[in-house]
């Protein structure tokens, strides 16, 4: 289990594995000392936001080997937020890497899937008319996933991978503060519901390239988290208000820690052991880079005409408190969650003009009501500003700050 961490230390951070140096917390200084009201009402009032950052530094040496050093901020990996749609991006990742390990030729991330349904309430596809050729695949699942954090999407991966085949993975390679054990947005499935998966087929034109029947699996971690039954209500599936706290202890949950060392494994998978590494080709990283950081407007197949003119709309750091387009030379590699409440971005930022390179991961609570289910969340008023403004302090600060090697930024640029 990872150690929850003092305020007072900088982390250098290997995938699950986190061994630890002592320096001042640039973080903590950085947050603190800002003129900013909003961010220090926050701060001001921890048992009510639980906002938790990890920012962490990159330098590299002559040979452009990269070298990181984490700063932290109320991140305790013990205490429950529902991680929202932050789940999808493990889901993605091992997606391809089971597609690797079945090893089947002629399948690949691009082949067309058919998902069946082998009870009840459970759905089936065998259509796509957003892409290109009108047929579903891991490859456009993915692509809708970190393009508009499709639900269904995700859904569908999960019910590829089955719910423990992906989470003993995770837990194999250090992630072991998290489970996923739903899926998302989608009425019937209660808990023993969630651990039947469809029966998944890929096919080459009418000849089927590999079979995987409906099957059953169980994953419920002891994670000893705290916080899982909060508020003083929640809206139930009739819309009727429920004036008992909203019990989360079968709802999915990533640790912050944990997803951001996932993010390090895709964007800098030689840096961690190998053990800890995603079993992915460079031809996945690739893809993976491609899309995390692509805007819904540069995408024709999946096609996103109404977010033509909202770049941020998946982006919370830096620029999730507006509209405005996005500059070029700056991408986010990244993916968000936001529900009851909850606000999660974990990113890897880049500025190819200014060669500008640093990782950040936050969370925060709003939720002022204490009722859960009720849309009446500050999003709008506190969540969105709180990141966009995290984001932009230490974009700024990282704007300044000296290096000893300008970065080789060319493999991340779209």
């Amino acid at each position: 289990m990872k150690i929850f961490l003092p305020l007072a230390f900088a982390v250098l951070s290997f995938g699950g594995f986190t061994p630890l140096k002592a320096q001042e917390n640039l973080l903590e200084k950085l947050i603190h000392f800002s003129s900013d009201s909003l961010l220090q009402a926050v701060i001001a009032q921890p048992e009510t936001y639980q906002l938790q950052v990890i920012y962490t530094q990159i330098d590299r040496d002559e040979n452009q080997v990269p070298a990181f050093r984490s700063f932290y901020l109320g991140v305790d990996s013990n205490l429950y937020f529902y991680p929202a749609s932050t789940v999808k991006f493990p889901a993605a990742v091992l997606a391809l890497e089971k597609l690797n390990e079945l090893s089947i030729i002629g399948l690949d991330k691009s082949t067309p899937m058919r998902t069946g349904q082998g009870r009840s309430p459970q759905t089936s596809v065998s259509k796509d008319s957003s892409a290109a050729n009108g047929l579903p695949s891991i490859e456009h699942y993915i692509k809708k996933i970190f393009l508009v954090s499709d639900n269904d999407a995700f859904n569908r991966l999960y019910e590829f991978l089955g719910q423990a085949w992906l989470n003993r993975r995770l837990y194999e390679k250090g992630y072991q503060q998290s489970r996923i054990i739903h899926r998302l947005s989608v009425s019937g499935f209660d808990l023993e519901g969630n651990r039947y998966t469809n029966p998944v087929g890929f096919y080459t034109e009418d000849s089927l390239l590999y079979h995987q029947a409906q099957a059953y699996s169980a994953y419920y971690p002891d994670l000893n988290l705290k916080k899982e039954v909060r508020g003083k209500g929640y809206i139930n599936s009739e819309d009727q208000l429920v004036q008992a706290p909203f019990d989360f202890r079968h709802k999915n949950f990533v640790s912050l820690q944990d997803l951001h060392d996932m993010l390090r494994a895709v964007m800098f998978p030689e840096s961690i052991p190998s053990e800890a590494r995603f079993r992915l080709r460079e031809s996945d990283y690739q893809f993976l880079w491609k899309y995390m950081s692509m805007l819904p407007r540069e995408s024709d197949y999946p096609a996103y005409p109404e977010l033509a003119d909202w770049d941020s709309y998946v982006k919370f750091f830096l620029f999730g408190d507006s509209k405005n387009a996005m500059p070029e030379h700056i991408r986010i590699f990244n993916k968000v969650g936001d529900a009851y409440g909850f606000l999660t971005d974990v990113a890897y930022v880049v500025d190819f003009e200014n060669g500008v390179e640093f990782l950040l991961a936050a969370n925060i609570h709003v939720n002022a009501d204490g009722v859960f289910n009720d849309n009446q969340y500050e999003y709008d008023t506190i969540g969105f500003p709180v990141l966009a403004r995290i984001g932009r302090l230490m974009y700024d600060y990282e704007l300044k700050r000296a290096r000893l090697v300008k970065p080789d930024l060319s493999r991340f640029k779209p």
